[in-house]
């Protein structure tokens, strides 16, 4: 396992995190994370959903900063392993849930669970895939009032388009790029 991700910023700020070694898990850059997270802003008590965690970085970031809880969706065996060890770590599993179920199963699972952010970072060459999850998660009533979704992918992509959802900004950090959609 790797050992080069950190907690940026709030109450595990600095703590280490393990990613799986190889290719099968992208962890989200320390840039692009401490730039989105200051795009979202105050966290404090969101319940958030974080779909394709991998290593969970980002949703143990928005633990860090304040999430009342978070649900990590992942069904790679060793990236589950990192999940676990990184939970362990900053000492936050009573207020994380880990999902070890591909995508579409853990939408089925989380029955009608509300989500104040959904934070999906799919490996870049399913996106297509990833953007009929966002659909559902859209149409199930997964989504609070308010909620935003964040979507990590290749600079290279055009705009997404998600029935349900609106886009409502785009960033660009070298080779990605994150939407930030809501409820349309």
């Amino acid at each position: 396992m790797s050992t080069n991700l950190r907690v940026i910023a709030g109450a595990f700020r600095g703590r280490r995190l393990h990613a799986p070694r190889g290719n099968s898990t992208r962890p989200t850059s320390a840039r692009v994370r401490e730039a989105l997270f200051s795009i979202l802003g105050d966290l404090e008590g969101a319940r958030v959903l974080d779909l394709y965690a991998g290593s969970g970085a980002l949703g143990i970031e928005a633990l860090s900063r304040g999430a009342s809880a978070v649900v990590l969706v992942e069904q790679d065996r060793a990236a589950l392993g990192c999940i676990r060890e990184n939970l362990a770590a900053i000492g936050a599993a009573e207020r994380a849930r880990l999902l070890p179920l591909g995508v579409s199963a853990a939408l089925r699972a989380l029955g009608n669970e509300q989500f104040d952010l959904v934070l999906c970072d799919p490996p870049w060459d399913a996106l297509g895939a990833a953007l009929v999850v966002l659909e559902r998660v859209a149409s199930a009533a997964l989504l609070s009032a308010s909620a935003r979704i964040v979507l990590e992918h290749s600079a290279r992509d055009t705009e997404p388009n998600v029935t349900g959802l609106v886009a409502y900004d785009r960033r660009r950090w070298g080779d990605t790029a994150v939407s930030f959609l809501r409820a349309g």
